[in-house]
């Protein structure tokens, strides 16, 4: 990446690891944000959101964590879309979350193919701009789908690489793990990411669909709908 990496953080009070998703490929800056829930807005990041044009919300959360810890508005006027990664809650008796993260990024790759391309299919439609992609800290679940729109975007795998490890800095995990409480209530361990953990999820997509976009097709997208997000978000 040609920018000085810090510059794609902007400060939204209330709200972990907020940064622009632009300026890798073709993703033009301004357009598509990420970061964690805006479960803890406070009035004066609404503000903010509202100064970015907010219009649409994809929020890949479970429905669990949506009732646990509901995004604040603040009288924003925008559009929320709940688009899960992952099944039901971490706990779900058939479908348990991986408690590590070397199994979870295949794991996410198995069951994020419906989400992805509904996430797809509205940023490339007409008035979705600009949206803001957040999980609970816009680290694991929302690195991937970034990932995946910056892929179909042309990116190079060293610059989608190097954006999704800002999460590091993004929620102080460059010196390594720190405790959390998650929805639940349970206490967990936050741990940084790396390299190897989006490149397993790609991995499982290439393996088993051999690009990209066939996992996509497989899951519903069709060549109108990529070419549509790509207008949409190309600079």
């Amino acid at each position: 990446m040609t920018d000085d990496v810090q510059s794609a953080f902007i400060d939204i009070p209330g709200v972990r690891n907020f940064r622009d998703a632009g300026g890798v490929g073709a993703l033009r800056r301004g357009v598509l944000f990420r970061s964690g829930s805006l479960h803890e807005l406070a009035p004066e990041g609404a503000l903010r959101l509202k100064a970015l044009g907010l219009r649409t919300v994809i929020d890949l959360r479970s429905r669990f964590e949506l009732d646990v810890w509901p995004d604040l508005r603040h009288d924003l006027d925008h559009e929320t879309f709940s688009l899960p990664t992952l099944p039901a809650n971490r706990e779900d008796a058939e479908h348990p979350w991986p408690e590590d993260q070397a199994t979870l990024y295949p794991f996410m790759a198995a069951t994020a193919g419906p989400s992805l391309v509904a996430a797809i299919r509205r940023l490339g439609a007409p008035g979705t701009l600009s949206a803001v992609v957040h999980c609970a800290v816009g680290k694991d679940r929302t690195g991937l789908t970034i990932a995946v729109v910056q892929s179909l975007l042309g990116a190079s795998e060293a610059d989608i690489t190097a954006d999704y490890l800002l999460s590091n800095t993004g929620l102080g995990l460059l010196d390594g793990p720190t405790p959390y409480t998650d929805e639940t209530g349970a206490e967990r361990i936050s741990r940084p990411v790396s390299a190897e953990l989006l490149a397993s999820s790609f991995a499982w997509i290439h393996d088993r669909h051999g690009s990209l976009p066939a996992y996509l097709h497989a899951h519903g997208a069709t060549d109108a709908d990529l070419d549509a997000l790509r207008a949409n978000l190309s600079a």
